[in-house]
């Protein structure tokens, strides 16, 4: 097994990574980053642990995550037109837990939307749950902790 340290740099490759996709509007790389069982998780309750009996702003599947990526590249939904630009800054990266069979990796992103002429600022708390496959990670799960989740979410047309 990798030593604690070597995990964390190959856990914040890929998560720089995923950043650099999403900010860029490539979203079939973004996917390929994931498990097929995988979860992207938006908690409305930044404490809540019970994501699957709990009301979520995103709670998705590959399917869902499919379906969210058709409407972004569609032009179809009004939330989605003209494509908001985003930047996105991780850092804090904390690594929770580590073995062979699984890195959970905790960070700080601070996302700046720009669309319309308005800009939005979210900082949230970002835990990951990767996976080994051959000689790479990918993504189980993604959990989204916004910390004013109450109040900040209004519409989106990219991914978190």
């Amino acid at each position: 097994m990798e030593t604690s340290n070597a995990l964390l740099f190959s856990a914040i490759r890929l998560i720089n990574l995923e950043g650099d996709l999403l900010d860029q509007g490539d979203f079939n790389a973004w996917l390929a980053l994931w498990q097929p069982e995988g979860l992207y998780v938006i908690p409305i309750d930044p404490q809540e642990t019970d994501f699957k009996n709990s009301l979520n702003y995103a709670y998705d599947d590959h399917q869902m995550r499919m379906k969210r990526i058709h409407r972004l590249d569609s032009g179809e939904s009004i939330s989605t037109t003209p494509r908001a630009r985003t930047l996105r800054t991780l850092s804090r990266f904390r690594l929770l837990e580590a073995d062979e069979h699984l890195v959970v990796v905790r960070c700080a992103q601070s996302l700046w939307e720009h669309r319309k002429g308005n800009s939005r600022h979210y900082a949230a708390n970002v835990t990951y749950h990767l996976l080994p496959q051959g000689n790479q990670w990918l993504i189980q799960q993604k959990t989204i902790r916004l910390i004013n989740s109450d109040d900040v979410l209004h519409s989106i047309g990219y991914i978190l």
